[in-house]
């Protein structure tokens, strides 16, 4: 299975307001303390970041009643899975994670001082969601080599596919023994500042739509422009 991990993630202070589900603007208006500690964190939090990537990337065999078959006799299944997937010709499955380190800092930290706590808790937040921005890019740049086109980034937890279901289904795809990431029986995983994914590969595949259109917090996100 082959494993990703020189990957430079560029979070800025912004990024952990953003986190933190903050207006970065309106913080460093009002709440210059904030900004302060989250500068802080970010100088701390970065060296603690170990960002890797696992993924395997399987045929499409058969499509049929939203099940897709891939090659070694894996499978996928889900609304989801078939409305963006079904004219794949690959896929790929991925995990990705920024590791143990910050996290168990963040942890200690909240016992002793609560805001830089949750602060470095935000980096590996920032950090996560940059990680996976990245491997997007990658695996796009990766398929135009190849003449092809790349899918929507599917996750577990999205409308149309289950967190239990789509963790079920992905980490039966990858060899467990070979990464550093588990799947708790909630579905969660550890480390907590992990991402699971499927990105779709082919001729005539389209990207069209958000992975935040299929948010089951879309309504309520304030990060989503019309919300407030």
């Amino acid at each position: 299975m082959p494993i990703l991990n020189r990957w430079d993630l560029k979070i800025s202070v912004d990024d952990i307001l953003r986190a933190q589900g903050g207006d970065p603007s309106a913080i460093r208006a009002r709440r210059p303390l904030f900004v302060e500690v989250a500068e802080k964190a970010l100088e701390e939090g970065l060296p603690l970041l170990h960002p890797v990537v696992y993924y395997r990337r399987f045929d499409v065999e058969k499509v049929s009643h939203e099940r897709l078959y891939l090659s070694g006799g894996g499978k996928l299944k889900g609304l989801l899975v078939w409305e963006h997937l079904a004219s794949a010709s690959d896929v790929i499955v991925a995990l990705a994670t920024v590791g143990t380190e910050l996290e168990e800092r963040a942890t200690s930290e909240m016992q002793a001082n609560l805001l830089y706590g949750l602060t470095l808790d935000a980096v590996g937040s920032a950090a996560v969601e940059r990680l996976g921005n990245m491997v997007c890019a990658y695996f796009d740049k990766f398929a135009k080599l190849e003449n092809l086109q790349t899918s929507m980034l599917i996750n577990p937890g999205m409308l149309g596919w289950s967190l239990q279901e789509g963790q079920n289904q992905i980490f039966s795809l990858l060899d467990a023994d070979e990464i550093d990431i588990q799947l708790q029986p909630s579905g969660i995983m550890s480390p907590r500042k992990s991402l699971s994914m499927l990105i779709g590969l082919g001729a005539n595949l389209s990207d069209d739509g958000e992975p935040c259109d299929y948010c089951a917090m879309k309504e309520r996100c304030r990060h989503r422009p019309g919300n407030s």
